[in-house]
């Protein structure tokens, strides 16, 4: 397995520049506080005779969310200081894909088949499609990592995680 980075031009092109994720992230940040300020006015964001009202607080924090949202936004696109680098470019993107996309299979795999299957097919792909190890060693590493949870979960601290609408461990009788 080799560790060497590649040159900048064997990364493939720029597919996206920090000035335009801040721009995007900004704009995001800019919804979730105009939806905290809402939702907090219609709670009753005034002061009451008693004090202040549930959505007092909440309201004044998606308010400073959405100013300061405006800021780097607007910093992000006309600032003099905005910051044209490479945020990512199609190998970096390949990369984050190739542990994102079976993080997401993952979770939903847990859904059906539990936590503790899930987990030792998730351990076994990782161990073989990234690490390039043999498939014996990955799928007895995988069982193993996840028989040792389950003991020391299920037996030992008599905590149940979760087994899926499936339940593919029902034949223990967990």
């Amino acid at each position: 397995m080799s560790t060497e980075q590649p040159d900048a031009e064997d990364a493939g092109p720029t597919l996206a520049r920090n000035h335009t994720v801040d721009a995007v992230v900004a704009a995001l940040i800019f919804a979730f506080g105009l939806l905290v300020a809402t939702a907090a006015w219609k709670l009753g964001a005034r002061w009451a005779s008693d004090g202040p009202g549930a959505g007092y607080f909440p309201f004044y924090i998606g308010l400073i969310l959405c100013l300061s949202s405006l800021g780097i936004f607007v910093q992000a696109l006309v600032g003099k200081a905005r910051d044209d680098g490479a945020f990512v470019n199609k190998l970096q993107l390949k990369r984050v894909m190739q542990v994102l996309i079976p993080a997401a299979v993952y979770v939903l795999a847990a859904q059906f088949l539990g936590l503790y299957v899930a987990s030792a097919i998730y351990i076994a792909a990782f161990m073989i499609i990234l690490g390039k190890y043999t498939r014996l060693k990955s799928v007895l590493t995988g069982v193993i990592v996840c028989t040792l949870f389950f003991l020391m979960f299920e037996v030992w601290f008599k905590v149940p995680l979760f087994k899926g609408s499936l339940e593919p461990l029902r034949f223990l009788g967990y």
